[in-house]
C-alpha cells in the first residue's frame, strides 16, 4: 500500500503465495508512478519521497536504479525497528473507520473491500 497525506494512492496485494522480489517491487513502484500521475499530478513535478526499510527487494540493485532513474528519493526506516514508521500513524484512523465493525469471511473479501 502506497499512501500520502490525502490518503491510498496505491493498493498493490501480489497473488497469494507470491514473494515480492525486486522485479515485483519495481513492477510496484511503475504502477505507484502512474497512480500519482492520474490521482495526483503536480506530485511528479516536485520531489517524490519514499519511506521503506532495508528489506532486499528495496535495497536490490534493480531498485535502486529505478529509483536513480526517476529521482525518487529514500528516507530510510532502521530494519527490525520497533518503532513505527512515522507516515503510519495517519493511517491507523481511516483504516479503523473503513474496517470498523465489518467481517469479512475470506481474504479476497477483505482486499475488495479495500479496492472499492
Amino acid at each position: 500500500m502506497f499512501w500520502d497525506s490525502l490518503g491510498i494512492i496505491l493498493l498493490d496485494i501480489p497473488p497469494k503465495g507470491e514473494s515480492v522480489d525486486a522485479d515485483r517491487y519495481c513492477e510496484a513502484l511503475d504502477q505507484l508512478r502512474h497512480a500519482v500521475r492520474r490521482k495526483r499530478p503536480g506530485l511528479l513535478r516536485s520531489r517524490v519521497v519514499l519511506q521503506h526499510d532495508n528489506a532486499s527487494p528495496h535495497t536490490a540493485k534493480r531498485t535502486k536504479e529505478w529509483l536513480e532513474r526517476y529521482r525518487w528519493d529514500i528516507i530510510p526506516h532502521p530494519a527490525h525497528s520497533p518503532d513505527l514508521a512515522p507516515s503510519d500513524v495517519p493511517l491507523f484512523g481511516p483504516l479503523r473507520r473503513h474496517l470498523g465493525g465489518k467481517k469479512c469471511e475470506n481474504e479476497d473479501e477483505l482486499i475488495g473491500d479495500f479496492r472499492d
